[in-house]
């Protein structure tokens, strides 16, 4: 797909907000290993190309299994995943369809503190917003480099 402009070069004051609630992330609650399973799940969902290359490449840095990575989209058939993933899981696929019912919360809940939850319904919301973005300023997947946005 052609670039339509380079939001990295003349979005820097819009996406400094984003930018530093990932640096808030890296530093919360949640576990970078399982934010980047939940970041890949979304970014399957919403069909993010850069992303999806983004987030294999920095799930695979964080020790993350190719097994696991390409059973993702078919996570409730197969063993590979935690109780803990799983529920985070089922929250990040929720949220990113918007449709939270009492029964997904119930999952969840349990398994997560209040700030927690907290922390990972940001992720799930940021990746979707970084979805958005590359998607409608479509950046060539392939390119990303791990660490290349700290």
């Amino acid at each position: 797909m052609e670039p339509r402009l380079n939001v990295h070069a003349k979005g820097q004051n819009a996406l400094k907000t984003l930018f530093n609630i990932g640096a808030y992330l890296k530093k919360g609650t949640i576990e970078e290993p399982l934010l980047e399973l939940v970041f890949f799940r979304v970014s399957q969902i919403n069909a993010c190309a850069y992303c999806l290359d983004m987030h294999s490449k920095d799930a695979r840095a964080h020790g993350e299994t190719e097994q696991r990575l390409y059973g993702l989209s078919a996570w409730r058939e197969t063993p590979y995943y935690t109780e803990r993933e799983r529920a985070a899981l089922a929250w990040a696929e929720a949220i990113t369809k918007s449709n939270v019912p009492d029964a997904v919360y119930n999952e969840v809940k349990p398994l997560f503190t209040d700030e927690e939850l907290i922390d990972l319904t940001l992720a799930i919301t940021t990746i979707n917003t970084w979805n958005r973005f590359n998607i409608a300023f479509p950046v060539t997947a392939g390119t990303y480099r791990v660490g290349q946005f700290g």
